[in-house]
């Protein structure tokens, strides 16, 4: 009786020539996104958070999610950033809520108040409150998650040609403002002028504007401010907190396996911390380079406009409060975490003051 070809264990375990010869490698999907920034490329503060961004999620994510990095005006111009992750034209976008209060009237919460949260306060409502999800809330309808991405640290009061005596010296005033500090200022009788951080200082110099506020003294030396105006005021106000948005679509978002989404926040969570040291350790040099280089008059805001603004920011708040009842849920929630954190920030920062002048009074 005639027999087949013999058997070997290898065809009895299904394993050919093929198999040996190559076997199968099985590769992880890189995905390519793209980011654009409400910055120009590279600018001290916000800029440089934008680009530590993608270089950690690109480090961490092992080459499986890259991201591109884009300037303002690259892909779209710096307030339309919003827009181009709802609408799917880019996959994330680094930005500031302050610049969508035209649209959602809380969004500058999530930003800076004036004469609101600091930075660390700010950062406990978000993440250790109810903060994060209120903003959630608020963006979920333009297809959008937002994350804490950075930080400038409080704001200077801003740059101006000639000095304030008092809160007539402000009526009819240009003055370059966002966020619900330019509210505040309409409210006193200045102008408020929506300018872009790459025209600021041509406006400045050609005298289109007759103030102007920006961040703080490391972006404002970088962007030349000093040159045109000799009269630097503070406090900031309007901006006691300069937090970034790193803006997510959520069709995006919702591709992402777990393990990336948690990169994803935690690229956004060290560079809130990291962005706020920088910003300490470089505003600090730049401000003793301005007043070393350039004939400028530091000043404080004179009590009477201080007082009127304060008035403003009470009145802004109830106003913003009664356009949506999420709108009202955000600033009762921010004013409780302003209420129950402001204690301890006071006596933190009078022990701060009381071991400077113990290390001045020692040297």
């Amino acid at each position: 009786m005639p027999t087949g070809p013999k058997l070997s264990r290898r065809m009895a375990l299904g394993i050919g020539a093929a198999s040996l010869a190559a076997p199968t490698v099985v590769r992880a999907q890189t995905l390519r996104w793209r980011m654009v920034t409400s910055w120009p490329k590279g600018r001290t503060g916000p800029g440089i958070s934008a680009q530590r961004i993608v270089e950690r999620i690109n480090a961490m994510s092992g080459g499986r999610l890259q991201i591109d990095l884009f300037a303002a005006g690259e892909i779209v111009p710096p307030f339309a950033v919003l827009d181009a992750v709802s609408n799917g034209t880019v996959e994330m976008g680094h930005t500031a809520a302050l610049y969508w209060q035209g649209r959602m009237p809380a969004a500058g919460f999530f930003t800076s108040v004036p004469f609101g949260l600091g930075p660390i306060e700010h950062q406990a409502w978000i993440e250790l409150r109810d903060g994060q999800a209120l903003w959630d809330e608020l963006y979920n309808p333009h297809g959008v998650r937002a994350f804490l991405a950075g930080n400038t640290g409080p704001s200077m009061g801003g740059w101006f040609r000639r000095r304030l005596n008092g809160l007539e010296d402000l009526k009819g005033m240009r003055l370059r403002v966002q966020g619900l500090g330019a509210e505040i200022y309409a409210k006193l009788g200045a102008v408020p002028m929506a300018v872009s951080a790459g025209d600021l200082l041509p406006a400045l110099e050609k005298g289109s504007i007759d103030a102007a506020e920006f961040l703080a003294p490391a972006t404002d030396l970088e962007t030349g401010l000093p040159k045109y105006a000799p009269f630097y005021y503070a406090p900031g106000f309007n901006k006691p907190n300069g937090a970034s948005e790193l803006q997510v679509s959520l069709s995006a978002w919702d591709r992402l396996s777990p393990d990336l989404r948690h990169i994803v926040a935690e690229a956004c969570r060290a560079e809130h911390s990291l962005g706020l040291a920088d910003a300490h350790q470089t505003n600090a040099v730049a401000l003793t380079e301005i007043l070393g280089t350039y004939p400028v008059n530091l000043e404080a805001f004179p009590r009477s406009i201080i007082d009127a603004a304060h008035a403003a920011s009470t009145e802004l708040l109830t106003e913003i409060a009664s356009t949506s009842p999420l709108a009202g849920r955000i600033v009762e929630s921010y004013r409780n975490a302003q209420r129950d954190l402001r204690g301890w920030s006071t006596l933190a920062a009078d022990m701060a003051r009381a071991n400077t002048r113990a290390s001045s009074a020692a040297r």
